[in-house]
C-alpha cells in the first residue's frame, strides 16, 4: 500500500521471502518493521534493466536471458534500498537490514506476485517498480509487517 498523510493512494501486489519474515543475517527472510528507504538506484534505466551488485549490467531482462541462468535470483529496473529504523530488531549487529541488502526491486513479469518467492527482498512488478520510485524520496518510511 502507499499511503500520503495516512490516506490510501494505492495498493500493489508484491512478493516477499519463501522463507517467511524474519531479521537474521543469512536467513533468506524479508525484514519486519520500521524501515526508510536509503538509496534509489536505476533511474534513467530503461524496463528490465539487469542489475548486479547494484550496477546496471547494461544487460535487459528477456526470457532468453532468463532460461540461460534460471538460477539467477534477478533485480530489475529499479532498486529502493532499505534501511532499518529499529537498533535491536531490524538495524544494526545481525539483523541488519541495509547489511543485509535487503530491495524493493522490480523482477521478471513471469514471476507470480501475492506469494512468497524471494529471498527475503520485496519483488514488484517492473511497472509498478519503477512508478514508486518516481513517487517516493530517499528517507521515504517503509513499514513491512
Amino acid at each position: 500500500m502507499l499511503l500520503r498523510d495516512a490516506e490510501l493512494v494505492e495498493t500493489l501486489l508484491v512478493s516477499t521471502a519463501l522463507q517467511g519474515p524474519g531479521e537474521l543475517n543469512g536467513s533468506g527472510c524479508t525484514p519486519r518493521g520500521r524501515h526508510r528507504i536509503r538509496l534509489k538506484i536505476g533511474a534513467g534505466c530503461p524496463a528490465g534493466a539487469v542489475f548486479r551488485g547494484r550496477r546496471w549490467t547494461g544487460e535487459i531482462y528477456s526470457t532468453a536471458l532468463g532460461a540461460a541462468a534460471p538460477e539467477r535470483d534477478w533485480i530489475l529496473s529499479r532498486i529502493l534500498w532499505l534501511s532499518g529504523c529499529e537498533p535491536g530488531r531490524n538495524r544494526g549487529g545481525s539483523v541488519d537490514t541495509l547489511r543485509r541488502y535487503i530491495y524493493i526491486h522490480g523482477c521478471p513479469d513471469s514471476e507470480p506476485m501475492g506469494m512468497p518467492r524471494s529471498h527475503g527482498c520485496i519483488r514488484m512488478r517492473n511497472t509498478d517498480v519503477m512508478r514508486l520510485c518516481d513517487r517516493v524520496p530517499v528517507g521515504c518510511p517503509v513499514l513491512i509487517d
